[in-house]
């Protein structure tokens, strides 16, 4: 039986990568973004918005079931995300607030929406987590703790959820998404750094953290809850000190 996967911020770098991932092995994708289509099965929506307006949920809620198309919703991969950069003197509380909605508060309320879909399907949730609830730098005090709450969430709702849902995160280092390489025109030598500063040699493409995405909710990852795969090119083992 065809099984249906929800996938937001999907007209991403990552995102997009993810659709064709999932329907390249036969799932049915309803994809969902604020902007831009992706896939045939795509509601265009800000989730941000969830987190103050339930009557905005519930009406998302509707048209993703309305797109199921008789497949069972086995699984959510919660991808979107925002990240607002400065230090915390800097940041206003408007871009906390998205930062959180979007990143956290959508998750969650998410899973509780589609909670009776994913036990009957027995499926299995992803969350794109990030090195930075591991390892952060300057200015991503917003975005990484965020990530960081995503990856405790992830533990807590494969507790709370088991063993009818499986619940894991996806945690990427950098990725060669279009956006990110916009950011990095002209500056090729601050590029060659960053893809030297992994182990690994290079930066991942988006295809290679979209098959991860495809495995963890596959019954492969049958035996995965509560887990973080880090798909990192080594870059959290490295110790950068000044000798």
């Amino acid at each position: 039986m065809t099984k249906a996967v929800l996938i937001t911020g999907a007209s991403g770098g990552i995102g997009s990568a993810m659709v064709k991932a999932f329907a390249g092995a036969g799932w049915r994708v309803i994809a969902t973004d604020k902007k831009g289509q992706n896939g045939d099965a795509f509601i265009a929506e800000d989730i941000g918005v969830f987190a103050t307006d339930a009557a905005r949920l519930d009406d998302f809620a509707k048209k993703v079931r309305a797109n199921l198309d008789g497949a069972p919703l086995a699984s959510l991969v919660n991808n979107a995300a925002v990240q607002r950069l400065g230090r915390l003197d800097k940041l206003n509380a408007g871009a906390i607030a998205e930062t959180f909605n979007v990143n956290v508060v959508a998750p969650m309320l998410l899973t509780k929406t589609f909670l009776p879909e994913l036990e009957a399907a027995r499926g299995a949730i992803v969350n794109i987590g990030s090195v930075h609830a591991q390892s952060t730098k300057q200015e991503f005090s917003a975005y990484a703790t965020s990530k960081a709450a995503i990856h405790g969430l992830t533990r807590a709702l494969a507790v709370d959820l088991g063993p009818k849902v499986r619940v894991n995160t996806l945690a990427p280092a950098a990725v060669e998404t279009p956006m990110m390489r916009a950011g990095f025109e002209g500056k090729e030598d601050a590029l060659k750094e960053l893809e030297n500063a992994h182990p690994a040699g290079r930066i991942a493409t988006p295809e290679e953290i979209a098959k991860i995405a495809v495995f963890l909710a596959s019954d492969d990852a049958a035996f995965m809850t509560g887990s973080t795969v880090y798909a990192d090119g080594g870059v959290l083992s490295r110790l950068h000190d000044p000798a």
